[in-house]
């Protein structure tokens, strides 16, 4: 048995739903991410691995909370708020502001893979799509600041999809954990630093200029 496939038995025996679990550690590991009273959502959170691992992090003063198509069986040890529903739907975007609050979220993570059909460059475009749709929910959702992770497929688009995401944070890097399997193509983007432009682009804006110097000055 190799040392990937350690990962699943790992997770059976610490308690883990899923072998993804050590994603997201490792990955909170190397880029500093998930704190005590940390704010977290979880998108296409079944079967639950990360929001364990969020719950975990967050401590009991942390909100974690995830949405999935698909139902997540409560988790008993965990104070974790679950919504069954698409993402992409205002009602289920209604539902995550609420869970979240005015104050935004700290960090929101993208899991997400699509149905594979074993044409590369199609299950690429299709990871890439979903990764937009992450995108567009951590800019609606996470407070100034916060962090975004997002799995996605490598392939010629994920160049173009990661200066997109650039534009709305301080930094970004390529993470491939060792808990991702050898033959997989995905990769995750951690994004950190979420910023927010107060003056949207065909805004005017009236600025007033308090001392005006000589000329040249």
């Amino acid at each position: 048995m190799s040392g990937k496939d350690d990962y699943y038995n790992r997770s059976k025996q610490q308690g883990y739903r899923a072998r993804s679990a050590y994603k997201l550690k490792q990955i909170a590991e190397e880029a500093d991410l998930l704190a005590p009273g940390d704010t977290v959502v979880d998108l296409g959170a079944a079967p639950g691995g990360w929001l364990q691992v969020a719950a975990e992090e967050g401590g009991e003063s942390g909100t974690v909370v995830g949405v999935d198509l698909q139902r997540i069986d409560e988790l008993d040890e965990h104070d974790v708020e679950t919504i069954r529903g698409d993402m992409t739907e205002e009602r289920t975007r209604h539902y995550l502001r609420e869970a979240v609050g005015e104050g935004g979220a700290d960090a929101v993570l993208s899991d997400m893979a699509p149905n594979m059909t074993g044409e590369y460059n199609l299950d690429h475009a299709r990871s890439v799509h979903l990764a937009r749709q992450a995108l567009d929910a951590a800019d609606e959702l996470l407070a100034p600041g916060g962090d975004f992770v997002v799995k996605v497929f490598q392939g010629e688009d994920l160049d173009a999809f990661r200066d997109d995401v650039a534009d709305s944070f301080q930094y970004v890097r390529t993470v491939s954990p060792p808990a991702s399997r050898d033959a997989s193509s995905e990769v995750y983007l951690v994004a950190k630093g979420y910023t927010t432009s107060p003056v949207a682009e065909g805004d005017r804006v009236e600025v007033t200029i308090e001392e005006e110097g000589d000329e040249g000055d």
